[in-house]
């Protein structure tokens, strides 16, 4: 069974030796270049996507618009990408033990913003490889110090958390 990745986990591909991807630091922030007037009334968030090559060879990567998919909410939203101000990877060589990172604006209700689902198609030597999902939302990584024990646990990090960690003793038993 395919199971999504929680916002700050890698995920390697086995088709392409040492090659890595993480969906990271997803948190509420305005764009550089000013707001778009279509995403009026909705609240702007920022991730970035990590591609990593920990193998012997490089690798072209291509990582553009089309190929990262937002989706916000119970019910899968799109969420407003903001093209303009984000930063795609365009065809870069990643050298081993390189790193090469897209940043993303992206906007939606800030109702939803509790639940961020980020599907990822990477383009490696221009072959697609398999699509890989990432779960988090704003604010959920952040649980403050002074948090009473068990505030905030049934949000969907912690959920998806304790899924990962159960199916993980599972397979060890």
């Amino acid at each position: 069974m395919y199971e999504p990745n929680v916002v700050g986990d890698w995920q390697e591909y086995d088709e392409y030796a040492g090659l890595r991807v993480s969906v990271h630091r997803l948190e509420q922030s305005e764009p550089p270049r000013g707001r778009d007037d279509a995403a009026e009334g909705l609240t702007y968030f920022c991730l970035r996507v990590t591609v990593e090559n920990r193998g012997a060879k490089h690798s072209t990567i291509h990582l553009e618009d089309g190929q990262i998919d937002v989706r916000l909410g119970s019910e899968g939203e799109s969420a407003f990408i903001d093209w303009r101000n984000s930063q795609f990877i365009e065809g870069f060589d990643v050298y081993p033990l390189r790193r090469a990172t897209a940043v993303l604006y992206a906007a939606g209700p800030e109702a939803s913003l509790g639940q961020v689902d980020v599907q990822i198609q990477l383009r490696v030597d221009d072959d697609w490889a398999d699509r890989r999902l990432w779960t988090g939302g704003i604010g959920l990584a952040e649980e403050s110090a002074g948090a009473p024990a068990g505030a905030g646990r049934d949000s969907l990090a912690r959920q998806v958390s304790n899924f990962l960690r159960d199916q993980a003793e599972e397979g060890s038993a």
